[in-house]
């Protein structure tokens, strides 16, 4: 089923890799134009370059942070010289701290605010102008189910995905009579980078002596991931997609979960 997504512009935010690239493919897939960005180069040139031989002049990407407004007006500047405009915008930039309260720095608790609230802000921001002028203006925050069920190893992040859920929200009221529709997808366990670099630092400190589909296994049971797997990231963007196309056009101001069905709540 096609998602009407045919020639849109799309901006996407930490496109180099993981649930960013999986978001990047799909959108080239579904016939969207995209331009997207990372902080290192040579990581966006990796995995961006087998893209651009596929999908040509239809994917451009640049180093930018979204920290930083000058950055994300650059971004903005290119999607809209090249395209013309900016349909879409997929705000994905995102890490998690792994610190208890105790463990947690006040620098730690200040950078987490920033990055999940300016993280989304500086791009909406500088595309804010472009999105008001589309006939289909839609914007996805990726979030975490953490942002409803707290998680005392990662506390300064389910505080300020909280937050970033509840601006969400608000954005949603806000933009939607400038034709702007706001959601956010929630992930949990998704099999990225960083797991398989944990399973191999436990299998290098003799922690586990398991394979990594019994390991990952174990995890998802651990932390009552009722489908008993991690997730893959196109999992994660086939439902950003879905909430960026017309096919959920009456859809703003809500998530949805892709987690497996972990959850604390109804």
């Amino acid at each position: 089923m096609r998602m009407g997504l045919e020639d849109r512009v799309a901006l996407v935010t930490g496109g180099s890799s993981g649930i960013g690239l999986a978001t990047v493919t799909l959108l080239l897939e579904e016939g969207a134009r995209v331009v997207t960005c990372g902080r290192d180069a040579e990581r966006l040139q990796s995995a961006l370059a087998p893209l651009a031989e596929q999908y040509g002049d239809r994917l451009v990407w640049a180093t930018g942070d979204v920290l930083s407004d000058a950055d994300m007006v650059r971004l903005v500047d290119l999607a809209t010289g090249r395209f013309g405009g900016i349909d879409l915008l997929v705000n994905n930039a995102g890490r998690s701290l792994l610190a208890p309260f105790a463990d947690t720095t006040d620098r730690q608790w200040t950078d987490e605010l920033e990055l999940k609230f300016f993280g989304v802000l500086r791009p909406l921001r500088a595309a804010q102008p472009w999105l008001s002028s589309s006939a289909v203006g839609a914007v996805v925050n990726l979030n975490a189910v953490l942002a409803r069920q707290p998680e005392g190893r990662l506390m300064a992040t389910s505080a300020a995905r909280a937050g970033l859920l509840n601006l969400s929200k608000s954005l949603a009221g806000e933009l939607a009579p400038d034709g702007i529709r706001v959601n956010s997808v929630c992930v949990g366990l998704i099999d990225t980078g960083q797991w398989r670099r944990r399973h191999e630092d436990a299998l290098a400190t003799g922690r586990t002596a398991q394979d990594y589909e019994d390991w990952t296994g174990d995890l998802a049971r651990d932390r009552g991931i009722v489908l008993g797997r991690l997730g893959r990231a196109d999992e994660v963007a086939a439902a950003v997609v879905f909430l960026l196309s017309p096919r959920s056009s009456y859809v703003t101001g809500t998530q949805i979960d892709v987690a497996g069905g972990v959850s604390r709540y109804v």
